[in-house]
């Protein structure tokens, strides 16, 4: 394992910005929700967790969802590797946009359950990760999908499910 070049107790800083988003349940409840996230991705617009956390999304097609990350000192816990946040987040965001993907114009979602399964630690030395999300099921109230997280030589780190709850938009789910 390589540890970070700066000396222990070094001070870092880190600045975030990011444009605040603009939500119209108009816009959202009039496309598909694979239209919608493609308008999003083409758009270049990244919502505030995005700039945070350090990924983006890199493609949306009928019930798949990839993003990306590179996990930093940053993302670190008290014993050296990237919280398991980080990739719980990665893991979210593609299993959520997956079941996104399929839903008609008018619909949205929640997760309602989220199961993670760590594998191996994350460091900031991992490189760049991906996360690929895809949906196993999809009824008229409930859909499933799950997803993995690895790096670019395609070892696993992280794999989860997800149930989501899918409403029509601007009911309170």
């Amino acid at each position: 394992m390589t540890m970070p070049t700066v000396p222990a107790g070094a001070t870092n800083s880190r600045l975030v910005t990011w444009t605040t988003p603009q939500v119209d349940l108009r816009v959202i409840g009039a496309a598909s929700g694979l239209d919608y996230l493609l308008g999003l991705l083409k758009s270049g617009a990244l919502p505030p967790i995005s700039e945070l956390m350090n990924f983006s999304a890199v493609t949306f097609e009928h019930g798949r969802a990839v993003f990306e990350g590179t996990p930093a000192e940053f993302h670190y816990n008290p014993i050296g590797a990237v919280h398991g946040g980080f990739a719980a987040t990665l893991l979210d965001s593609a299993l959520g946009c997956a079941v996104h993907t399929t839903l008609r114009p008018g619909f949205a979602y929640t997760t309602v359950e989220l199961k993670v399964n760590f594998v191996r630690p994350l460091r900031a030395d991992t490189g760049p990760v991906t996360c690929e999300g895809k949906v196993i099921h999809v009824g008229g109230r409930i859909a499933t999908a799950d997803a993995k997280l690895s790096d670019a030589s395609g070892r696993l780190y992280a794999h989860g499910t997800t149930t989501c709850l899918i409403f029509p938009v601007g009911e309170k789910a």
